[in-house]
């Protein structure tokens, strides 16, 4: 196959369907929350941003996305704000429903924010062009939509789907695995995740993954559980919350295959209602954005969020919260004033902003851009190669660092 043919079909159909399915292990219930936080101890000037995810609705729910939002807030006016001035963040509940999450980015603009940063929301199509003709950037999404890859006023800081899914290829080969079974729903969004995990294993030297469909409506996974792990190879679990389902059977099979994923398919509460660290999700290959929470650059968020039950550390969605919050900040302290226009300038020019080690510095410049259609607002080509241990998710060796899949994803094949 040729990559850029891959490249193209997927970044105009797929990214917000792929983004879904992966987030769906993340959600859960939560309360409306429309609330703003501010600190009237510091005496310059507000910075007002806006947050949105769904809460309350029939999806994926994202309690997690504002709280983490507000965390922040509280956490950086308690430690000087913005220049001085109180960071102040307006939430809005965006209900897993278009309609909403365009309300939501008129508020935005009616409200005059210099940014949404962090938010959560399947509908790009809808709200970015909103953000877009008021020059309000769009900074640090979780990358669910399409739009978050391409529009200009959108700052992704991690690489989305066709980032972590060909680390994650790379990773299961030079872990060892001879062959790999990608066990995924039978829907076209699934199919293109699947081609990117086979990107990855052909960039490290192994062989396309085998490609294991589980129908929608299948309660008894034992089939799949038999093809996916027939000759021994390593086994792939890409089915968000129906990981568990497929787990179950796998168990129940009595097979030995080493299993791997990215985050939010085998999670750490999946392993522990598995055996814990005795179970069979122990040394399963995990792939990331960012470092494990176990990492001392999460240190200032796990204290943060220390009390909050709607808030998961470990939630890709929350994490990347956090991550756009810090870059944020990073940016707004390099303005004289504190404008949407300043924060698209300099988030447009900068060299790198520091996220303290969540990822490597960040930059959107036209240089770093990844030179694929429909996936040129992502310039952080980075992951994390991670396993569970001990039940919990850690980096896969000491010393481990973010690997970047750039060439994988730019260079012509067959």
């Amino acid at each position: 196959m040729h990559n850029a043919r891959l490249r193209r079909h997927t970044a105009a159909t797929c990214l917000a369907a792929t983004g879904a399915l992966l987030a769906a292990a993340c959600g859960s219930s939560g309360s409306d929350n429309a609330a703003s936080t501010a600190d009237s101890s510091l005496t310059g000037t507000p910075v007002k941003v806006m947050v949105w995810a769904p809460e309350n609705s029939q999806g994926s729910n994202q309690p997690g996305v504002p709280a983490t939002a507000q965390a922040y807030a509280t956490w950086i006016n308690n430690h000087g704000g913005i220049k001085g001035g109180p960071l102040k963040v307006i939430t809005c509940n965006e209900k897993g429903d278009p309609n909403e999450a365009e309300k939501c980015a008129q508020q935005a603009v009616s409200e005059k924010v210099v940014a949404v940063v962090g938010s959560y929301s399947l509908a790009g199509d809808r709200y970015m062009p909103i953000l877009q003709k008021a020059g309000i950037p769009y900074l640090g999404g979780t990358g669910v939509s399409a739009a978050e890859f391409s529009n200009p006023l959108s700052f992704p800081v991690n690489g989305g789907t066709p980032v972590i899914f060909a680390a994650h290829g790379q990773q299961l080969v030079e872990s060892g695995c001879k062959s790999v079974a990608g066990v995924r729903y039978d829907v076209a969004a699934a199919a293109i995740v699947g081609q990117f995990l086979s990107l990855g294993t052909v960039s490290a030297g192994g062989a396309a993954a085998k490609d294991v469909k589980i129908p929608l409506s299948a309660t008894d996974l034992a089939p799949q559980v038999a093809a996916a792990t027939k000759g021994g190879g390593c086994v792939d679990v890409i089915l968000g919350t129906a990981s568990q389902l497929f787990v179950q059977a796998y168990v129940q099979s009595g097979a030995k295959n080493k299993l791997g994923s990215v985050v939010g398919n085998l999670t750490p509460e999946l392993a522990a209602s598995t055996g814990g660290a005795g179970g069979p999700l122990e040394g399963a290959i995990i792939t990331g954005y960012y470092p494990p929470v176990s990492d001392p650059a999460w240190k200032t968020y796990v204290a943060a969020a220390k009390g909050n039950k709607n808030i998961d550390t470990t939630n890709g969605a929350d994490e990347t919260t956090w991550v756009a919050f810090t870059a944020f900040t990073e940016a707004a302290n390099k303005l004289s004033t504190v404008t949407a226009k300043a924060l698209v300038a300099e988030l447009n020019s900068t060299s790198g902003l520091d996220t303290g080690g969540l990822t490597p510095p960040l930059s959107w410049k036209t240089s770093t851009a990844l030179p694929i259609p429909g996936l040129n607002r992502i310039h952080n080509t980075t992951a994390t190669d991670l396993v569970i241990k001990d039940g919990q998710i850690e980096w896969a060796k000491a010393g481990s660092t973010f690997v970047d899949v750039r060439k994988a994803l730019t260079t012509k094949t067959g």
